[in-house]
């Protein structure tokens, strides 16, 4: 490939996280209870995320940040994470063994796309509205032509699944490379489900739904809720 086609694909995703961070910071301002300090659970989340959205403006307002993952193994650290800003834990995000509204915003980026089936999808999306007073929830859309997870071949994910599994077979479409065996394809086409507008204003009705746009087309939809009292 050539420099210029790399050069603009860093230019975009640089553009597409700035804009991104923005919103998350505007959300967790809006969000902050007022007095003391804020809690936020992050589902799937990485030290390395929350350094792009800043280490300081979060430990300026007192911010604590539970990350939390399926596994150890999904765990990463930074060392330039400040001591006590975050926590971790393991968990299932489909059922959290937390209270009621126990943080004050529930947070994940690029996670629901990735709990299973549309009965997974709703579970997820139901403890997140149940485990804090607000959130912030961001997924790629299904209706922009290149699905982040097998960006080698746009469409893919449109095509119909036993298809698919057999060109994750013959080509290295993966974010992994090509698949080993038919098991393994499948694990492939199956680790991705991606949601519609329709699909994620259905998982979060009061939730106000902003557009990541490529042109016209959304490449990602976030789910934002904040109660008016705030």
């Amino acid at each position: 490939m050539s420099q210029a086609p790399v050069s603009l694909k860093r230019r975009l995703s640089t553009r597409f996280r700035a804009s991104r961070d923005a919103l998350l910071r505007e959300v967790i301002a809006q969000a902050h209870p007022g007095s003391g300090g804020m809690t936020i659970l992050d589902m799937g989340g990485r030290q390395d995320y929350w350094r792009r959205v800043g280490f300081a403006f979060l430990a300026d307002r007192g911010i604590s940040i539970t990350l939390q993952n399926l596994s150890e193994s999904e765990f990463s650290t930074v060392a330039d994470a400040p001591d006590g800003l975050f926590t971790f834990a393991i968990g299932n995000g489909c059922k959290l063994a937390k209270a009621d509204k126990s943080y004050d915003l529930c947070h994940s980026n690029s996670v629901i796309e990735h709990v299973g089936l549309w009965r997974d999808m709703n579970a997820f999306a139901g403890e997140t509205r149940r485990v804090a007073r607000a959130y912030y929830v961001q997924t790629p859309s299904y209706w922009f032509p290149i699905d982040p997870h097998f960006a080698a071949m746009p469409g893919n994910h449109w095509l119909p699944r036993p298809l698919r599994a057999g060109l994750m077979r013959a080509l290295p479409l993966a974010t992994a490379g090509r698949a080993a065996d038919t098991q393994q394809a499948y694990d492939f086409v199956d680790s991705s489900l991606l949601l519609t507008r329709g699909q994620m204003a259905v998982l979060f009705p009061e939730a106000t739904l902003h557009a990541e746009r490529l042109a016209l087309l959304a490449k990602s939809w976030t789910a934002v809720f904040v109660p008016q009292s705030q």
